[in-house]
This record gives structure tokens, sequence and C-alpha cells, in this order.
């Protein structure tokens, strides 16, 4: 039987945002690639953003019952330093830890502030940033928590192709490699969301798309949001409103065209993805209406119309449900590394890149100095570690009418939003990684341990941590649903 109507996916929620400027100092402590020969950044591509996202159940009633998300423009914290900013938001708004969320964009021009770059050149500019930071993500997040207003989220989907899967095998290494790999699909989805207040004027939109923002790597030492400032930049010039990134699940995926020194590179990706998102945009009916079959009209031809009609009650009434919370899976941890090894290592690779220094080869000197890097944030990582065999990751997931909003620790592999956009068609699917300390690393699938592949050199989760936590978010989705 051929369908006659087409559900507009929508939450109806009370909503409000504020917006702040994060961008750190120039001179703070920069270098996030191993391969950079820079420590300090030394200028400003795009400012970096940090937003407050306050959610209600559509009840006025309901703000007891309010969700906190900050998203910001950085690469991720340690856990000490991730709570402390969740603590400090939930504190200036009066609620529990559990309902503030705290994710990233995940750019890779941003800066590196774990704790063991404090004695490195402008690393003394690091703890100051992070306190003028929670200072101004409370008085955000004060901001809109006052201006919360009744608003009808509107979402639809479609495709970007400036991504790509990036395991990419190198025949002539023998060896996979980080890049863009050709010969794999992704899917590409893009999903828009569109915040429309009670008079059904724009007021917001949401773009979540899943790309590592590593279009500027080693030879750039700008402070960046990545292709993320573009793309907020140009949706807004067009819609004349603000525009939140969420970042996807994208352990394995990157930009195709990554891995530069030029500006313009990221300007030009995130161009792309704006346009894409813009005519998404554009694809979306009037708030709060369904696209239904009205019959047929005898022309030339006999047509069948369709319109945009009003939802009914029951709809409305769906699309308002508010439910969720923060729950935890165990996930398996590997054997940890031997500290003490990972400190000679680290000493071993700094002596053979001062003495390339010296001899003026620079090429072995900056693989020399990535070598060192990737021992030293091991050894940052093992802080971390529990002393046990698996690790509580904390992940939530919410409903908001038609759609289920998830976040989780960790950098996993694009499956885990595929997968569940396949096991429950009918809504509206947004994961976002990264909402708890980036020492976690990545979460692969089981079928790509073994293979060589980076991501699972810095990963502390064994194999099966993927599925175990796809599992543990699609029961919650059962039981919201």
């Amino acid at each position: 039987m051929q369908r006659t109507e087409i559900e507009s996916p929508t939450s109806r929620v009370r909503f409000a945002m504020s917006r702040v400027d994060i961008t750190p100092p120039v001179g703070i402590y920069h270098r996030m690639w191993g391969a950079a020969r820079h420590d300090q950044a030394t200028g400003v591509h795009r400012p970096l953003q940090g937003d407050v996202l306050v959610f209600e159940p559509f009840d006025e009633g309901g703000s007891k019952e309010r969700m906190i998300r900050v998203q910001l423009d950085h690469v991720g914290f340690v856990t000490q330093q991730h709570d402390a900013l969740r603590a400090a938001i939930a504190e200036s708004a009066g609620l529990a830890l559990e309902q503030v969320v705290l994710t990233y964009s995940h750019t890779h021009s941003g800066g590196w502030y774990i704790p063991d770059r404090f004695a490195l050149p402008g690393g003394d500019l690091i703890p100051p940033y992070l306190v003028e930071l929670a200072t101004k993500l409370q008085q955000a997040c004060r901001e809109a928590m006052g201006q919360v207003r009744e608003a009808t989220i509107s979402y639809a989907t479609g495709r970007c192709d400036m991504a790509a899967n990036r395991d990419c095998w190198d025949s002539e290494l023998n060896a996979y490699v980080t890049g863009y790999n050709p010969d794999a699909d992704i899917d590409n989805e893009v999903v828009v969301g569109r915040v429309t207040d009670a008079d059904g004027i724009l007021r917001h939109i949401f773009v979540q798309y899943a790309c590592h923002p590593t279009t500027l790597a080693w030879e750039n030492s700008l402070l960046s949001p990545d292709f993320v400032g573009a793309m907020r930049e140009e949706v807004e010039r067009q819609s004349g409103v603000l525009c939140t990134y969420l970042q996807g699940p994208c352990g394995d995926i990157g930009p195709k065209n990554g891995h530069q020194g030029d500006p313009a590179v990221a300007d030009s990706n995130g161009q792309q993805l704006a346009f894409s998102a813009l005519s998404i945009l554009a694809s979306i009916g009037p708030p709060a209406h369904d696209f239904q079959y009205r019959g047929p009209v005898v022309s030339g031809a006999t047509l069948g119309t369709w319109a945009y009609r009003p939802c009914g009650d029951g709809r409305l009434e769906k699309s308002a449900r508010f439910s969720g919370g923060t729950y935890a899976v165990d996930l398996p941890l590997k054997e940890k590394p031997d500290q003490e090894g990972l400190e000679r290592e680290f000493e071993d690779w700094n002596a053979q890149q001062e003495e390339a220094d010296r001899r003026g080869d620079t090429v072995a000197a900056r693989d020399y100095g990535a070598r060192a890097e990737r021992a030293r944030r091991w050894i940052a990582r093992l802080v971390g570690l529990p002393d046990a065999d698996s690790f509580s990751m904390a992940f939530t997931v919410y409903r908001l009418g038609d759609a289920i909003w998830v976040t989780c620790g960790g950098e996993p592999y694009h499956v885990l939003q595929s997968a569940l956009r396949r096991r429950f068609p009918q809504w509206t699917i947004l994961v976002s990684p990264i909402d708890s300390g980036i020492q976690i690393a990545y979460l692969l699938p089981a079928e790509s341990y073994g293979k060589g592949l980076y991501q699972e050199e810095p990963s502390m989760l064994a194999q099966g941590c993927l599925e175990h936590l796809l599992e543990a978010i699609a029961l919650r989705i059962e039981q919201i649903i």
C-alpha cells in the first residue's frame, strides 16, 4: 500500500541558546600534530565559539527535566578538565551534573591543553585560559536559561561528499595510513535541524555531520575551528540566525582534501558543507506540518496532488514527548602498556630528533618528533586508566519528539550512527562523540582490530567495545520510544 502521508520529523520543546567567543590567546601552546615543528599559536584563522543550548519539555512545568548541552570548538579535554567545566556549568544552572552534556567540534587546530603541556612553550597560558573559559560558559548558561521559549525543531536530511573514509591502504608501505580512501563508501548524511519560535520565525539552525576537522594539519600554526568555522559563517550569513555544528561519529572519517597548511582549504571544505546544509534547510516544510496526499486533479494528465497540512493533536502530542538521561556501559580495556618502557621510548625518540636537527635532517627530525609525541600521549593517557579490566563509559540518550539525541565518549567509528539509523529507520537519530575525557580515544568495529590501523594503537579500549556500546544505546532507545 502506497503511503499517503509523510510525517515531518519534529521536536516541540522549550529552547534557548547563547554563544560566547572562546578563542584562546595567540601564543598559547598549540601543537596538536606529531609532525608539527612549532609549539605556540601564531595567529587566528577564525574565532573559536562555544554554544550553550538549553532544552526543556514543551510543558512549562518541565523545567526540572532541563538538559543543557554545550558545544565547544576544541579537540577535547582530559577527564579532570572536562568534568570541571561541566561542574561549573551545572553550578551556574542549579542542575545536577548529569543534566549537563559537553561535546566538542573536535577541531585539531584549536590548541592542545592537557596538563602535560603546561610546562612547554605557551603552556603557561593554558590554566588561566581554562578558568576564563569556565567563567564565560557560566555566563552564557545564565543568559540562555533566561531566554527559554517554546520552539519547534524541524529536521531534514541530505548528503555532502566533503568527507570520506580515511583508512587507506598504502601498497608501497604495505600498511594502512590515515588518509583519503577513494574505494570505501560512507553514507555522508547531513542532518539539519531548523528551530522556529511560536510565531514560526526562524531562530536557530543545527547542522550535524560526521567528519574529523583535520583539514589543517602540522603546517598550520593558526588557531582555527577548521571547516566548522566557514560552514557556520556561510549558513549564518544566508539565514540570518546562529548555527550550531554537531559532530558525528567520525573515527574513520576525514575530509577528502585534508592535512593541509592553507586555511583557504578549510574554508572551502566548510563552504561545501554549508551549501549542502542550506539546500537541506530549503527543503523543510512549515513547522508542525506533515506532507499529505490531497487526491487527484484532472488536467492534461490526472495529477496526484500533495500539500503540507497542520499536524493533528496526536502528532503534536508525539512531537512534544521529552525523556531520557545519562546511562553507562562497561567496555573492555586493552592490556596497559608499560609506563617505564614508554618513558624510555619517549627519551630515545627525543634524543634522535635532537641529533637529526643538529645535522639538518628536517624530515627525520619531524618523524622522530612525531614518534616521541605518540609515546608522550600514551604516558598521559595512563593517568586516566582505571585499575580494572573494563571501563565504565557514560552516554546520554534523549528523545525529543520524533528525534533521538545521543552522546557518548571516545571517538567511535561511523558505523555506530549508521547502525542505529538502520535499526530505527522511523526516527531522526543524531549521535555526537567525545562527551567525556579525550584519553579514551577510538572505538573500532571488532573486525577492524589486528589490521594495523592507526586508531587501534592509541585506543584504551579492547576489541568488542563498539559493539557493546551500540547495544547499550539501542537498548535505551528501545525503552524510551
